[in-house]
């Protein structure tokens, strides 16, 4: 009977519109919207990924090798199950020129394919020829950044190597490139063929072959990839086919789109308390109503059900709206993501992004109406006419306490779910409700403070009408300092993180990294590559080690993905090195390294940190596959690689026994001063034409493109949940306006101007700001540590800068929306303001 009567109570309230709550439906609908906004890019890519799988992998399905060429056993069988088979090439070389007697140099990523490539897509040349033309003797194609990085056009020559090629067209589409994966350079593509007597593929040489395969209808893409790694479990074969065609960018797009869906939960958070601001405040306004219906005779319950619904059929009206917008808005604007994306991405309405949302906004709405709807039952009907909300004990009942932890812990449960992060998602959740428990301790802190602040300012009657205002029970400061608190905290934390970043770089690095990676030094030009750098006064330091690379396919004998998981030791192909004692940089940490004349079984030291991150220990055996052979090594000894000074390290080193006999190269780093730089580079490419070299700089900037990108992406969620908090405040100030405008008229009637008035406003709203962006300050640098620290594993130091434009920022917002409904209070007459109020 009470659900039924409050129903009818319920329509009846709905009747009068969405007066008081049109910024509960924009704080709802934006956070929703946002969630829903990411989640339907993220379908759309994947929904590309999966549709055009065979494209960006090259085929249906790819066997990879390290090192080497398949055999002709693996080549057979290749061919057996496939329809078409090609075979490629991939590794990195400089691309030079000869200009007017000035030689000049890029590092390039070459792709050699042979007379079956493409199988899948089509390339496109500019001007426009068949690729077998373009690509017919010595001719090669160039992607345009390395033709204009070297100023050459159709019908130019550079080297490559020792042999000299015609740049035949500019690559305009390269319909694989995105699921070969990240490359220091701009991409070159010739024929296999024409690579004869260049020297860049010698025994040891960096290189990768890929065979890509057209596979017969029906084909069981299951079942081939267990015959696959069953058959050729032990000699280095990599496989993967079109359903995972560039698992490089899905696990980036995978791990972005979580970090983006919960800095939207951030915007949701603020949005909640934008949303029990609106509700307390609603309820406020019907205080007559509710003692109305309490001296008829309806019960607590009732008036709780009443506005429940009433609130809970608005909330649903808001969720409706941030899914129509987070589902049309991507659609709306597809062709402008599409074209800022690096792969295919296909908009449609997707349902599971929309769901995850809803769920979202459900559990949101729930979460932060529940806890002043149910502050409602505590107050007594004689007490309703007297601001009774504010007069109402803090704490609601209990068993509302109970149900609001139950909704808090499943919308962080259902964030962990969604998300598929844990660490993160717990993190980032407990950083939320740190930071709103810091900020709510902040309001109430601030609310104190100017409430005796305000006996000390007398004689300044501007400055005390702000503090006791603040201070006052009517001021919503809580409200301003949680929403503008939250959301400035959250973009306090990306620009923390984002400096941070920058700063490694800029700042950083010049002081830890070398000048140069050279890669491919032949075993029989290592001494006189070396011979040339220790005679120059200008290179205080050289580092060289002998450089094989090799699967980890087994760990205790059992396979090694079973026992890391998706670890990034076990998941592709790693640098292995072997030294007979340990050098200047080695510090070994436990077990002991092998005596300098050993012979026996292989053993090797594995890198500490990553060793423990698997779960290894010392006595464990680690199978690694170098050009087709299993060697098993027992881990002798654990040391400390500091992967973060650009140097070189490696996971695993091995008795030199064990791996001497291989063919291998060398690499090397070169710490130069920056003006000698250029004719280091020139003197070694002149002496050793197949060497690469890769300028650790130009390594950084591109590994800096992509950090931009996560910047981006990060600035836009903080900036929609600085957007929701703008909003809060908005409808804080609106929610407020009743008092400030009865706090004018008395003003005016004691004879204060509206200059003063004002002033006192703006002054009010400068306060509250400065005190958000203050609290926002601690919580943004707190929260962009813990990223540094944990997620990223970087050093932090606070950027002042970004910090203080926080606080900046704070200070303009709260000023925009209070004076933006100051205008109306001063504007009121008092006759009629205080009149009405008796």
């Amino acid at each position: 009977m009470s659900l039924r009567t409050a129903s009818r109570f319920a329509r009846r309230e709905l009747r009068g519109g969405l007066r008081g709550f049109r910024i509960f439906l924009a704080c709802l609908a934006l956070g929703v919207a946002a969630i829903a906004g990411v989640g339907s890019v993220r379908s759309a890519i994947e929904a590309g990924l999966e549709g055009q799988g065979a494209i960006l992998l090259g085929g249906e399905a790819e066997a990879r090798f390290t090192y080497r060429f398949a055999n002709e056993a693996e080549k057979a069988w290749l061919a057996s199950v496939a329809d078409k088979v090609s075979e490629i090439t991939d590794f990195r070389s400089m691309a030079v020129i000869e200009r007017d007697g000035q030689t000049e140099r890029a590092l390039t990523q070459i792709k050699s394919v042979d007379d079956a490539y493409p199988l899948t897509g089509t390339v496109t040349l500019s001007p426009e020829m068949p690729l077998e033309q373009a690509l017919a003797g010595d001719s090669a194609v160039m992607a345009p950044a390395l033709a204009d990085r070297l100023g050459l056009k159709p019908g130019d020559t550079f080297r490559l190597g020792t042999k000299a090629y015609t740049l035949s067209a500019i690559l305009t589409v390269e319909p694989d490139g995105a699921g070969d994966g990240f490359g220091l350079g701009p991409r070159t593509l010739l024929r296999t063929a024409a690579l004869d007597g260049s020297g860049l593929l010698q025994p040891g040489t960096l290189f990768e072959t890929k065979y890509r395969l057209t596979l017969p209808p029906g084909t069981d893409l299951d079942a081939l990839k267990d015959t696959a790694e069953d058959r050729f479990r032990d000699t280095g074969l990599r496989w993967r086919d079109s359903r995972n065609g560039a698992p490089g960018i899905s696990r980036f797009v995978d791990r972005l789109g979580a970090f983006l869906v919960l800095v939207g939960l951030s915007g949701l958070a603020v949005g909640g308390v934008g949303v029990s601001a609106a509700v307390r405040a609603y309820l406020a306004q019907k205080t007559s109503v509710i003692a109305t219906l309490r001296t008829l005779g309806a019960s607590r319950a009732t008036i709780f059900q009443t506005y429940f619904l009433q609130v809970g059929a608005l909330s649903l009206l808001g969720i409706a709206i941030g899914l129509a917008l987070g589902a049309l808005v991507p659609i709306a604007f597809s062709a402008l993501i599409s074209a800022s994306l690096p792969v295919p991405a296909v908009f449609a309405l997707y349902p599971k992004p929309l769901f995850e949302a809803a769920v979202y906004g459900i559990l949101t709405a729930l979460l932060f109406t529940l806890w002043p709807l149910a502050r409602t039952e505590d107050v007594r009907a004689a007490t309703l006419f007297r601001d009774a909300l504010d007069s109402a004990r803090l704490l609601p009942a209990w068993r509302y306490v109970g149900m609001t932890l139950v909704l808090l812990a499943a919308l962080v449960g259902t964030a962990v779910l969604f998300s598929g992060n844990t660490r993160l998602t717990l993190g980032i959740a407990g950083g939320i409700l740190g930071a709103l428990v810091l900020l709510m301790l902040a309001a109430v802190l601030i609310r104190l403070a100017a409430r005796h602040s305000a006996r000390l300012a007398r004689g300044r009657p501007v400055l005390r009408w702000a503090l006791g205002a603040i201070g006052g029970p009517r001021e919503a400061a809580v409200s301003v300092v949680l929403s503008l608190g939250l959301g400035l905290s959250v973009l306090a934390a990306v620009g923390q993180i984002d400096g941070n970043l920058r700063s490694a770089i800029s700042r950083d690095l010049p002081e830890v990294a070398p000048s140069y990676f050279f890669v491919d030094i032949q075993k029989d030009q290592i001494d006189g590559f070396l011979s040339r750098l220790n005679d120059d006064p200008e290179v205080s330091k050289v580092d060289h080690a002998p450089m094989l690379r090799g699967v980890v396919t087994q760990i205790n004998g059992r396979p090694a993905t079973e026992v890391a998981g998706g670890h990034w030791v076990v998941r592709g192909d790693r640098g292995i090195t072997y030294s007979a004692k340990p050098d200047g940089r080695t510090t070994v940490v436990a077990g002991e390294w092998w005596p300098e004349n050993y012979a026996g079984p292989p053993q090797v030291s594995f890198a500490a940190e990553e060793a423990e991150e698997i779960g290894l220990k010392l006595g464990d055996t680690v199978t690694v596959n170098i050009l087709g052979r299993d060697i098993t090594a027992t881990i002798t000894s654990f040391r400390e690689v500091d992967f973060s000074t650009a140097g070189i390290g490696f996971v695993m080193t091995m008795n030199p026994a064990a791996l001497q006999a291989a063919p291998h190269t060398f690499i090397a780093t070169v710490y130069a001063a920056p003006e000698a730089e250029a004719r280091i580079l020139r003197e070694l490419a002149n002496a050793y034409p197949n060497i690469t070299a890769i300028r650790v700089r130009d390594a950084i900037d591109r590994v800096s493109e992509l950090l931009e990108g996560i910047a981006s992406a990060t600035r836009w969620g903080a900036a929609a949940t600085l957007l929701t908090g703008f909003l809060v405040l908005i409808g804080a100030a609106a929610a407020g306006e009743q008092a400030r405008t009865y706090e004018a008229a008395v003003l005016k009637t004691l004879g204060a101007s509206r200059a003063r008035i004002l002033r006192s406003f703006a002054l009010r709203a400068g306060l509250l700001g400065a005190g958000a962006g203050t609290v926002a300050i601690g919580a943004g640098i707190l929260g962009g540590w813990a990223v540094s620290h944990f997620v990223m594993e970087t050093d932090f130091a606070v950027m002042w800068s970004s910090a203080f434009g926080i606080v900046i920022g704070g200070v303009v917002a709260t000023l925009l929306a209070g004076l933006g409904f100051a205008w109306s209070p001063l504007a009121a007459r008092p006759a009629r303001v205080l009149r009405a109020r008796e």
